[in-house]
């Protein structure tokens, strides 16, 4: 069986979809943008406040599900320009310890939802 996670303290799905799903000790998250949960509204200050958001969306997601960034085994970063990628580097790698650090993949993309820069989305194990 699979168990669906939500919390409302990440912004809800704005499709058919959930933000993560629990099988087993698996943890697979759908991809975060930087919406603030509170209010509704992107955040797009600067490429590092939106990746911060995306972060601290991510984090609301693991907990929700008992999990921290060190559960974290796998991330995939979606962008838009690759130039932002130093910027969007500095913030996601404060969230992890550089020795344990997940597998990762960070690519280029055309398009995201809501014509924002940067999707974050993880795997975690229990």
């Amino acid at each position: 069986m699979k168990k669906i996670i939500f919390t409302d303290k990440a912004p809800s799905p704005i499709g058919p979809y959930n933000q993560a799903v629990l099988k087993g000790d698996t943890l697979y998250t759908s991809g975060q943008i930087a919406i603030n949960p509170a209010t509704g509204n992107l955040v797009t200050d600067s490429i590092q406040a939106e990746t911060e958001q995306v972060m601290q969306n991510m984090k609301a997601v693991l907990e929700a599900a008992n999990m921290t960034f060190e559960n974290v085994v796998k991330t995939s970063i979606f962008i838009m320009d690759m130039n932002d990628f130093g910027a969007i580097n500095e913030v996601y790698g404060s969230y992890f310890n550089e020795k344990t650090a997940p597998a990762r993949e960070t690519v280029q993309v055309a398009c995201l939802p809501k014509n924002v820069n940067v999707e974050i989305s993880m795997i975690a194990v229990l």
